[in-house]
């Protein structure tokens, strides 16, 4: 079956909207993790990730009317929207203004974990998880580079909280991705 472009866009809409208002919802659990290791965060960051990397997934790999071409820069596109639309909502934490940004290095992360993924032949598994782990610690690298410039101990400790968390949603959205697969993709 071959999915119609609105299709697939409203399904990349839901997966911006989701990956910011999901973001919020776990963040007090977060914090519980962050808070004690004393950093700033990348739990919450590498959770809200996933939807990006679900959706780009479903995307680049589902019978579309998108071409080739556009299928490339799914997840440049989805963070640069999600971006847009946390700073449009004020959810943008301690990036400020700076926030599409961080989303648009996310999203471009992905993509080219994606592209990389091509010649490496991944499997749908090892790219979702490959795309989230890099993409959470790609995101932490730019908002230290941005605003807090952590000493270097700190700032190892946040990559590898980010890395684990990134790697643990990318199985989690793995397991999503194949639960759509089978059930609601089918009927869109």
């Amino acid at each position: 079956m071959k999915y119609s472009k609105l299709a697939m866009l409203n399904f990349m809409a839901l997966c911006c909207v989701l990956g910011i208002f999901t973001k919020k919802m776990i963040n007090p659990f977060a914090n519980i993790i962050t808070e004690a290791l004393h950093i700033p965060g990348g739990v919450s960051t590498a959770f809200s990730i996933m939807f990006l990397v679900i959706a780009s997934e479903v995307v680049r790999f589902s019978d579309t009317e998108f071409s080739e071409k556009e299928k490339r820069f799914v997840a440049t596109l989805m963070g640069t929207v999600q971006g847009f639309l946390a700073l449009a909502l004020g959810r943008v934490g301690s990036m400020g203004i700076f926030m599409p940004l961080g989303f648009m290095v996310t999203g471009i992360t992905i993509d080219l974990v994606y592209e990389a993924g091509k010649l490496l032949s991944f499997s749908a598994k090892e790219r979702m998880v490959f795309a989230n782990a890099v993409a959470a610690v790609m995101a932490s690298a730019f908002a230290n580079l941005l605003v807090f410039s952590l000493p270097l101990q700190v700032l190892g400790l946040y990559l590898c909280v980010s890395c684990s968390s990134g790697t643990a949603f990318g199985l989690l959205g793995f397991g999503i991705k194949n639960k759509l697969h089978h059930g609601l993709l089918r009927k869109l």
